[in-house]
């Protein structure tokens, strides 16, 4: 059996990647700040694996990758997801340290140093078909797109951007492609407090695809990055976002 570490694999978009992997036959395994039991209620498959811990904690990424290195099988996938949020939207020149700490901790530090550790793993991966292992992570339409409310968000993903081409870069000579797909407005946890305001701006125009997105979109295309069909591709941000990158006059 493959497995897949998936972060962020309670909610949204995590929760959609964690249960598409599930139905393709992978052990999943997560890590967030719920408890166990709590998780198992979320995602009861038999097949997932879930510990409860803090991602921007080096031991706690420590116990994720070890759970999977002792069933005695290798880690196949990774896909970075765990995000958060400012607590408070500020004003740019309101934001404080504790806030950009908290959010750059998460987004960005955890993403980075979980990915150095499994990409160390992957490396010592028989490879198949030339590949030992697929990385993607999760970023945001907030990496190129400034919010002076949440600028502290909008930094972390852009990190998270830079980061898929670090690790791109390092690891394409190992047969690890490392690829990142830009959510767009998702129908998420995170974007329930700020629905009326979406639903104006998507009404006014704002989508070519006049909708919200879906977590199953974003889901979607990470398993197609991971499956093997688009191996001979690495570094590349995807954009799943309803057309909103596009300029248009």
């Amino acid at each position: 059996m493959k497995n897949a570490i998936v972060t962020g694999c309670l909610g949204g978009i995590g929760k959609a990647t964690a249960e598409r992997f599930l139905r393709e036959g992978y052990r999943v395994f997560g890590m967030g700040r719920t408890g166990v039991e709590k998780a198992r209620e979320v995602l009861p498959d038999e097949n997932f694996v879930y510990l409860s811990g803090d991602l921007s904690v080096a031991a706690d990424r420590e116990r994720l990758v070890n759970a999977v290195l002792e069933t005695g099988e290798q880690i196949d996938v990774l896909v970075n997801v765990a995000g958060v949020a400012p607590k408070v939207r500020a004003d740019l020149l309101e934001m404080s340290e504790e806030s950009y700490d908290f959010v750059m901790d998460i987004n960005t530090k955890g993403t980075f140093f979980l990915t150095q550790a499994v990409a160390k793993c992957m490396i010592e991966n028989e490879a198949q078909n030339g590949i030992r292992g697929y990385i993607c992570n999760t970023s945001s339409l907030s990496a190129y797109t400034a919010s002076v409310n949440r600028g502290e968000y909008c930094i972390s993903k852009a990190g998270v951007s830079m980061i898929t081409k670090l690790f791109a870069a390092r690891l394409a000579e190992y047969g690890i492609p490392v690829n990142e797909v830009r959510p767009g407005i998702i129908a998420t946890a995170m974007t329930s407090t700020v629905t009326e305001k979406y639903d104006n701006l998507i009404a006014d125009g704002l989508l070519p695809i006049a909708r919200w997105g879906e977590p199953e979109d974003i889901a979607n295309m990470i398993y197609a990055l991971c499956s093997g069909t688009l191996s001979y591709m690495t570094g590349n941000s995807i954009d799943v976002d309803g057309g909103f990158h596009l300029r248009r006059l």
